[in-house]
């Protein structure tokens, strides 16, 4: 009898041994998805090794294979190995997270194929451009090391418009030309339809699109394709990095920086760090690329573990728009109220409305009202269930909680102590939205957040429209910020520059200066030429006047000292716990317990740890949250002992969230 070593999708390390029956013998291989009887309940598997021995007594037998097409390869098996160790989860926790739910499903429980209808973004060339001496540079460095099969990271960086695009597409030609396949990673596949429509339109048949919004059929489908080979080329987002391509010569991640490139359940793995691994592993090249890189990966650019490649200046030498920063105080005293939009931003919104030209205003914040609160008594109206107060919905007409989705009917008199002063304060884009009708009455406006486009298809909609020149005015949050490019728009306006930077977060700096870098980008894509206007209440901000000049590395210089002289990432790695439970009281024994078995377990010092402290959002979902922060040169460090702490500490009712190098 053989016996077959079996991982599985729980938060358990395993492996498990089951017997093979001989039916399935020499069906069963490393790598096959089986399905197993595991305590009472059948469960999928996932065979990480085979053996003819086995010393347990009354062995459990494989129930079944899922799909017999379906098999992990060893790299991929290594790679997820290495992603339960480092993210801290069980090997089956990161197998599961490298195959689709669909194809996890016997072929019996599998929906009828459906095909999904999607709508073409028909947009981009399929000629090949030439390259300035920047991007030609750029192109010969990488494809020399395609050539010499190394393994490389390299760095791109560019400014916005400076071609990188068309840098990936030809060294993703090169690698075609070498018989090998390559995988690009964007941000979110469906905020990214001009970059997927580049990339069909120069190759075709050859493209495979992997995101979460394919239907099951289509999903799998994909799949075989690019299993069988018959697909060379993925696109996708942070999933598509488990695609299972043969013979992988080249991975993209671009705007590398991006947030939603982190999972939020387990594994929390980072696709970033992921495709380097995997690249490692499989000796292929990596190009990383952004405008506005992560500081980590500047910093290893800087000090020579990645290879830095700079685009200096976009392509056909168009410029840079011009950035004017307002300054909200002086608008405030001259307005005596609190103004959406600066005397200048709404003056240069009526000219390029009558020059029949294009305009982008971002708020990266949704909804109509931020807070209602009393104005006698100062009661704030909170969600029920969250420590955060509720946000007004105009077209909803409810005020609605962000984060579990609780919503109610405004109250007409205060609940605290019955006043009819209640006031709407704050804004958000369904606010800006309202003003722009008001002002400007006969443009064409449309908005872009998570409520306006919740229908599948609508962002598609509203972004041909506006390709199109049927809309004049575009108003979002960061859905809109990157990625786009549409040559009539000579006008972006960022309506407030604060809201990044006064989150508690030591990235809050990054973040504004990211994001207003990429917004600013989305103007002066053409010989049309841009302007940007940035309405901010802390102009004088070093994240801000750097954006202003689009100078990454004076930001750069400025924010990494910072990081340096406080020991934060890239001088460090961080391990984020999150305590819930619903009495606060336990939550906190139990934070105070997990940081002094941490400290004991930490023998040789090379722990700091931060907190036990609320979170920032202290209840969420009716539970309570407490933060521990652990701080270490290594995550490697940390991973080992807390896999010993955290097995003994068990509290009931408490549940641990580990996060390495949270976002």
């Amino acid at each position: 009898m053989k016996f077959a070593d079996i991982v599985i999708n729980r938060p358990i390390e395993g492996p498990f041994t089951y017997s093979i029956p001989e039916s399935l013998e020499g069906t069963i291989k490393t790598g096959s998805v089986v399905e197993v009887s595991f305590g009472n309940k059948m469960v999928t598997g996932y065979v990480v090794g085979l053996s003819d021995k086995c010393d347990i007594e009354r062995i459990k037998p494989i129930s079944g294979i899922i799909d017999k097409n379906l098999n992990l390869e060893p790299e991929m098996l290594e790679l997820t190995k290495w992603i339960s160790k480092y993210y801290y989860s069980s090997w089956g926790e990161a197998i599961s997270a490298a195959i689709p739910g669909v194809l996890k499903k016997s072929s019996k429980t599998r929906k009828s194929a459906r095909e999904e209808k999607e709508i073409e973004f028909i947009d981009g060339s399929s000629e090949r451009l030439t390259l300035n001496p920047d991007q030609k540079d750029a192109l010969d460095s990488i494809t020399r090391s395609m050539d010499e099969k190394i393994h490389r990271v390299f760095l791109l960086h560019g400014v916005t418009g400076s071609g990188k695009t068309e840098v990936y597409l030809q060294a993703i030609a090169h690698v075609l030309e070498l018989g090998l396949s390559s995988i690009i990673l964007v941000p979110e596949i469906s905020l990214t339809p001009q970059t997927v429509a580049r990339f069909k339109a120069r190759f075709k048949e050859k493209i495979a699109v992997l995101h979460s919004r394919l239907l099951g059929s289509r999903r799998i489908s994909e799949w075989n394709r690019i299993s069988s080979g018959e697909a060379q080329i993925i696109i996708g987002a942070r999933s598509a990095v488990f695609a299972p391509v043969k013979k992988l010569g080249l991975i993209v991640v671009d705007e590398e920086y991006e947030t939603s490139y982190k999972q939020e359940d387990v594994p929390r793995y980072n696709a970033r760090d992921v495709a380097i691994k995997r690249a490692e592993i499989s000796k292929a090249v990596v190009i990383l690329g952004s405008a506005t890189p992560s500081l980590e990966s500047f910093y290893a650019a800087k000090n020579g573990k990645y290879t830095l490649v700079e685009l200096s200046e976009r392509i056909d030498s168009r410029l840079l728009p011009t950035v004017d920063i307002v300054d909200m105080r002086e608008e405030m005293t001259r307005a005596k109220k609190v103004p959406i939009f600066s005397q200048k931003l709404r003056e240069w919104i009526e000219k390029d409305i009558r020059e029949k030209k294009q305009v982008i205003l971002f708020l990266n914040r949704r909804g109509f009202s931020t807070f209602v609160n009393c104005r006698k008594c100062g009661y704030v109206i909170k969600c029920k269930r969250c420590s955060v107060s509720l946000t007004y919905h105009f077209d909803k007409k409810k005020l609605v909680c962000h984060h579990c989705n609780f919503n109610m009917e405004p109250p007409q008199i205060c609940p605290e102590c019955n006043a009819a002063y209640l006031k709407y304060w704050g804004l958000g884009t369904e606010k800006v939205e309202s003003e722009l009708y008001r002002l400007f009455p006969g443009a064409v406006i449309a908005r872009m957040d998570t409520d306006a486009t919740q229908k599948r298809g609508t962002h598609d909609r509203v972004l041909s429209k506006f390709k199109d020149g049927n809309i004049d005015i575009l108003i979002g949050t960061q859905m809109i910020a990157k990625g786009l490019d549409f040559p009539k728009v000579t006008l972006v306006g960022v309506i407030s520059a604060d809201t990044a930077l006064n989150l508690p977060d030591y990235r809050s700096a990054e973040r504004t200066f990211n994001l207003l870098t990429q917004v600013a980008g989305r103007a002066g894509r053409s010989d049309l030429g841009g302007r940007v206007i940035i309405q901010s209440y802390t102009p004088q901000h070093y994240s801000i006047q750097a954006a202003k000049t689009h100078d990454y590395n004076t930001f750069y210089d400025k924010e990494i000292n910072l990081r340096k002289e406080l020991n934060l990432p890239p001088f460090c790695h961080m391990v984020s716990l999150t305590l819930r439970g619903r009495k606060e009281e336990r939550v906190f024994n139990a934070s105070d317990n997990l940081r002094a078995a941490i400290e004991k377990e930490d023998k040789s010092k090379n722990i700091e740890i931060l907190g036990p402290a609320p979170s920032p959002i202290s209840k969420m979902k009716g539970m309570y949250r407490w933060n521990i922060f652990l701080r270490s040169e290594s995550a490697e460090n940390i991973t080992p002992i807390l896999k010993k702490v955290l097995d003994k500490n068990k509290s009931s009712g408490i549940i641990v969230t580990v996060d390495v190098d949270p976002n």
